[in-house]
């Protein structure tokens, strides 16, 4: 029931750990994402930029152009498109991570987001309405 692939954003936007991270950011401002999946040239992961990775920025703001492999997080954590719905919540919830990159045959595929399980929520409220409640427990 709870599929991955239903879920998950399959046109998602990339970039490799070569792009200047001014690029990266500008992608972020200009598409109203937070982070993005980092990929090397044959579409493996290898890791992920986010908001939070280039925060360190504004103190370096005069330092030489920097690519995204300088602020990257690695490795990625990222979840199998034939996984489990559930198994990608708990991992949210417990990590903090607002996107988990999908792979299929270990390329990426797409992401899914906090929101994107949100709104599968509010699409199968009357699905969800009849599920007992069980709170995971998020760690420290």
């Amino acid at each position: 029931m709870f599929e991955i692939k239903t879920v998950m954003t399959a046109d998602v936007l990339s970039v490799s750990r070569h792009t200047p991270i001014n690029n990266a950011l500008q992608m972020m401002v200009d598409n109203d994402i937070t982070g993005l999946p980092v990929v090397n040239d044959d579409m493996t992961l290898a890791g992920v930029i986010s908001e939070k990775d280039v925060l360190e920025l504004l103190h370096d703001v005069e330092e030489s152009p920097a690519t995204v492999e300088d602020f990257m997080t690695t490795p990625a954590h990222s979840f199998d498109q034939d996984d489990n719905l559930i198994d990608v919540c708990d991992f949210l919830i417990k990590h903090h991570f607002r996107r988990v990159p999908i792979t299929s045959d270990g390329k990426l595929a797409g992401i899914i987001t906090r929101k994107d399980i949100v709104k599968y929520i509010v699409d199968y409220q009357d699905f969800f309405r009849d599920i007992p409640y069980q709170r995971v427990e998020a760690s420290s």
